[in-house]
């Protein structure tokens, strides 16, 4: 069974590219552009697992992943932070549930995605024990 990513940034550019790297790695992805979207395209589609942005219009990306873990239906589904903001974040989203934070500076494009794969296998890994 093929797994779900549900993959939420406003960037058309990363969204594309993040989105053909997770595809020829076999999963399927579903796509949102802001908060809110991306809050319907979890009931709609129920992914296994979701990359998250930070800065997105509409409903920015904390309050979705705090939107997120008040829902019984949706509070277990892993959530991968991805932003263009520091390091320093990671702690406070990491406590209101994220299960990583990455920059997205520290994804290194020459590796044509291995490290987002990696990042979303192990999150997968882990949501399973």
């Amino acid at each position: 069974m093929t797994q779900k990513i549900l993959l939420v940034e406003d960037s058309r550019y990363q969204r594309m590219a993040s989105k053909r790297v997770l595809a020829e790695a076999g999963f399927d992805v579903v796509e949102a552009r802001d908060g809110e979207e991306a809050l319907r395209q979890v009931r709609e589609s129920q992914p296994d697992l979701i990359i998250l942005d930070v800065l997105l219009p509409r409903l920015g990306g904390e309050q979705v992943l705090q939107a997120l873990r008040q829902d019984p239906a949706t509070a277990r589904i892993p959530v991968i932070v991805l932003s263009c903001l520091p390091q320093g974040n990671s702690e406070r989203l990491k406590e209101a549930g994220a299960t990583a934070y990455v920059e997205k500076s520290k994804l290194d494009p020459t590796k044509n995605g291995e490290d987002l794969v990696r990042l979303v296998n192990a999150a997968l890994r882990k949501k399973k024990t």
